[in-house]
Formats: structure tokens, C-alpha cells, sequence
């Protein structure tokens, strides 16, 4: 029998590893949503997080802030970080959800400065041109940093694959 339609599986979800997201609703995952959570620690080895806007290019994360933000020190002195990206807000479904565990780096240079703003631009403000170049002039500003994640490790969930056989029903379609 298949483990998803196992009645004590089903009613009990307590090995959830098995409802991984697949490749194509990761990348659906990725390019619809503008939003994760960073996550990093500090000097007191405490977790903390933010949510940032993303951009991923060629199997990497992107965000920016400026140099006095304190996730910058502490990147800088411990680069291993996570990012976590799920579904909610998008129309693409709920509870959707895929992490990645990685290594961060800091860029000042102009170059990544650059070519960064307008990819973040270009997601986050899709809409209009003149709307990504304001969005480009609001984030050039002094001190600002583009920290690269590459991740090393990923965790991913579907609860829809968790709900197609569950008595529970699936969860929201919509957010």
C-alpha cells in the first residue's frame, strides 16, 4: 500500500519528509514570490531574522541593506545564514514552503551594486519602467551592501501533496 494512503500515515503526519516540493512548484515558488525571511545568528549564537526581498539568479540569493544594518557585521563574522521562502501571498497556492542553508557573502562593489538593484527592480515593481527606476534611485545610496547566499543545503514542503489524501481535506486554494 502506498504510504500517502495509509490511514495511520495520513492521520497522524508525523514523517512530513515525504511531501517534499518537487522541482517545477520550487521554481513556480521562486519566481512568483518577492519575499523571504534571512536568518542568521548573533555574536551570542542567538537565531534572527528579517523579511527581505530576493532575487535568485543562477542557483543564488540576493539581498540588499545598507552596511550599518547589524546583519551585516554578523554575516560577515559567521556566514553561514538560511532563507526561507513560502507561498503565502501568492497566487500560486498556500503552504508551500522551501529553505535553504548556505554560506553568505557581502559585495560593495559597484558592478554587483548595480546589476543587483535592477534585478531586484524588475521583481519587485514588474508593473512599470519608471517605477523600477525610482525604486533603483531610493535604493543607491550610500553604504548599501548586496549579501549573495549560495546555498549548500534544502528543505522543501508541498502541503498539498501532505492533504490529497487526507479525511482533513486541503488546505486553502487562495490566500
Amino acid at each position: 500500500m502506498d504510504d500517502t494512503t495509509d490511514t495511520n500515515y495520513v492521520n497522524s503526519y508525523e514523517d512530513v519528509s515525504k511531501f517534499h516540493l518537487d522541482t517545477d512548484r520550487e521554481q513556480a515558488l521562486l519566481d512568483a514570490q518577492t519575499e523571504c525571511t534571512f536568518m542568521w545568528t548573533t555574536r551570542t549564537g542567538d537565531p534572527v531574522g528579517v523579511v527581505m526581498n530576493y532575487v535568485h539568479h543562477d542557483g543564488r540569493f540576493w539581498i540588499t541593506c545598507t552596511r550599518q544594518r547589524k546583519r551585516v557585521a554578523a554575516v560577515e563574522a559567521r556566514p553561514r545564514v538560511a532563507v526561507a521562502i513560502t507561498s503565502r501571498g501568492t497566487d500560486i497556492g498556500v503552504s508551500q514552503a522551501v529553505t535553504y542553508k548556505g554560506d553568505a557573502i557581502i559585495h560593495d562593489d559597484r558592478a554587483t551594486l548595480e546589476w543587483m538593484y535592477a534585478a531586484l527592480a524588475a521583481k519587485v515593481r514588474p508593473e512599470s519602467t519608471e517605477r523600477q527606476e525610482a525604486f533603483i534611485h531610493h535604493l543607491d545610496s550610500p553604504g548599501r551592501v548586496v549579501i549573495e547566499i549560495v546555498p549548500t543545503d534544502r528543505i522543501g514542503f508541498d502541503s498539498e501533496a501532505m492533504f490529497k489524501n487526507s479525511p482533513a481535506g486541503p488546505s486553502r486554494t487562495k490566500v
